[in-house]
């Protein structure tokens, strides 16, 4: 069968998550004077928050812990780790993170010039996003990338996250195909390209790290321009 949907994922598929957050911490990160009060350098607490904010987002995605739990301790954590046992400055940083990082909206290099190609080939776009809906969408829409896309999927509408096959189904309902008709491309090599195989649907792993993992016939891209050898 012929592909005619194609999924994204949205964070640092499309959306550059990891640049957009980098400069959302630095700005409240200045603001707070933390360097001044606790003489610790920005370069290396964004660093420990990095490690610790990833390890928490695959606890997530592995059912271990909730958003409540990642919410109340990728910034608590990463303050201990610098000896700063405040809870009221963490959250002070986990609710502006969460509004400011809309302030900044910079794509990954490549992802308007390949939408609109796809959109001249007449394929049928959509995002399925493991992360928090009262974000998603508006990361879509706030970035100018929603009028690519028909439908929109968080994780927290289907009440799991990827690689579950429930988000899957879900969202090739939603869309009103099936997977012999559909692609993932995404960025999470558990989530998105393990979850998309279990699940039967054919995937393109956006190796934008570098990882260079090896599998019989997957479709591998480093740069979303080169989506165009496949599609």
């Amino acid at each position: 069968m012929k592909i005619q949907h194609i999924f994204f994922d949205l964070d640092n598929t499309l959306w550059d998550h990891r640049r957009n957050a980098y400069l959302t911490i630095k700005d409240l990160f200045e603001k707070e004077e933390i360097t001044l009060k606790y003489n610790i350098g920005f370069e290396e607490f964004h660093s420990v928050y990095h490690r610790i904010n990833e390890k928490l987002w695959e606890d997530i995605r592995d059912g271990i812990i909730d958003k409540e739990y990642l919410r109340k301790h990728r910034f608590y954590d990463t303050f201990r780790y610098f000896n700063v046992d405040d809870q009221q400055l963490s959250m002070y940083f986990e609710e502006h993170f969460l509004d400011k990082i809309l302030n900044y909206n910079e794509l990954v290099e490549g992802a308007t010039s390949i939408l609109d190609y796809l959109k001249t080939k007449n394929y049928t776009l959509h995002i399925i996003s493991n992360g928090f809906k009262e974000v998603t969408e508006r990361k879509c829409i706030l970035s100018g990338i929603d009028k690519y896309f028909q439908t929109i999927t968080s994780a927290d509408t289907v009440g799991v996250r990827k690689p579950r096959p429930e988000i899957f189904e879900y969202s090739l309902k939603l869309a009103g195909t099936i997977k012999q008709e559909s692609i993932l491309i995404g960025d999470d090599w558990i989530a998105d390209v393990l979850g998309a195989q279990n699940f039967g649907m054919d995937v393109i792993f956006f190796d934008v790290l570098k990882e260079n993992r090896q599998k019989e016939g997957l479709k591998v891209i480093q740069h979303l321009l080169q989506i165009k050898e496949y599609l």
